[in-house]
């Protein structure tokens, strides 16, 4: 595919780190794709939501959602403008499921695409495959991946995951509510998983 003559210099560099993305599952284009813009997206969100724990948050989905798409971006316009259409789109629809609530604590079920929500379970016995997977990732390569996540939400992965602490052992460890630490998890795992599952085949 050729790129589009009118793309700046940073956009033609861009769209090779979702080439060696795509077509080779290379995982330190992800983080270099993410570290280039997290930040922008992150302020860009703050703006519209003002607050910095829901910014982080949004973040975090964002890039998920882009990554897990990233096969349909085209080079007709600049990966830049693409990320951050996914960005306020995903934050728009965020505020509108807030609004459709009285209150809103991140101990509260979280919602869903479809509407409904959802509850994250600590399971009794044994290990879910999405946390069998991400085990299988304990790698250099992932490592600078989870670098690339904003401080918090780094600790929490490392914690749960190269550390394995039980979600109970990270609230108390970092001094956190449960649900909290539940609902934070959630969102950088499923970035994570988004991140491994369009690279599985490379791995």
């Amino acid at each position: 595919m050729e790129v589009n003559e009118n793309l700046s210099e940073k956009a033609r560099y861009d769209y090779i780190l979702v080439q060696r993305a795509v077509q080779k599952g290379d995982q330190k284009a992800y983080a270099e794709l993410m570290g280039r813009y997290r930040d922008s997206i992150y302020f860009m969100l703050l703006k519209m939501i003002n607050n910095k724990d829901d910014a982080e948050d949004l973040t975090i989905e964002a890039f998920g959602k882009a990554f897990h798409r990233l096969k349909q971006y085209t080079p007709n316009y600049a990966f830049s403008t693409w990320l951050f259409k996914i960005a306020s789109n995903n934050c728009i629809d965020w505020i509108r499921k807030q609004k459709k609530k009285k209150t809103f604590s991140i101990d509260n079920p979280i919602g869903t695409d479809d509407g409904d929500e959802m509850t994250i379970e600590l399971k009794g016995h044994g290990l879910d495959p999405s946390e069998i997977a991400i085990k299988e990732q304990k790698n250099l390569i992932m490592r600078e991946v989870v670098e690339k996540l904003k401080p918090r939400y780094r600790t929490l992965v490392e914690l749960r995951y190269y550390k394995e602490y039980s979600y109970e052992e990270i609230a108390q460890e970092l001094d956190l509510p449960l649900g909290t630490v539940k609902a934070q998890l959630f969102r950088a795992r499923e970035f994570l998983l988004n991140l491994m599952q369009d690279s599985k085949d490379h791995i």
